[in-house]
């Protein structure tokens, strides 16, 4: 019906299903973040938190500058094709211009959101070890492995 112009489409409940799904699907990522830190404080010791950040920093700085930069490039790329960069040759609707637009539609994710909220995940882990530091340190042994490790 919406087709044929019998219909208006129904745009809250067209948002109201994509807010819904994509929160439903974040509990998992967001438990693993909240998680981990304090899980594996608990289980094996402050050693093994210091470590985990260690790894998410780095590991999640270098992922967040890669995305956000290579995502910028085929941003840019595209539009130096649609300025003429390339010749009157290859102009918008050409074979260059066509694969800019996917490269586009690929890095816009990127650069938008994948990594900025690397961000998130770096700073969300930190700030959880920061505060079950205290439980932490009580469950870890004098060296700073697990307590149950003599």
């Amino acid at each position: 019906e919406i087709f044929e112009n019998n219909a208006k489409p129904n745009y809250e409940r067209c948002i109201a299903i994509s807010t819904d799904a994509s929160l439903r699907e974040m509990i998992a990522p967001g438990a693993l973040v909240i998680i981990s830190p304090l899980l594996g404080g608990v289980l094996f010791g402050k050693n093994c938190t210091a470590g985990m950040l260690s790894g998410a920093l780095v590991s999640g700085v270098q992922l967040a500058v890669s995305m956000s930069n290579s995502g910028g490039a085929w941003d840019n790329a595209k539009k130096y094709i649609e300025s003429g960069g390339l010749g009157p040759e290859h102009a918008k609707g050409s074979n260059a211009h066509k694969a800019a637009v996917i490269g586009d539609t690929v890095g816009d994710p990127l650069k938008d959101t994948s990594g900025p909220s690397l961000n998130i995940v770096v700073k969300l882990s930190a700030i959880m070890s920061l505060v079950f530091g205290s439980v932490i340190a009580d469950y870890s042994g004098p060296t700073g492995g697990p307590f149950w490790l003599k």
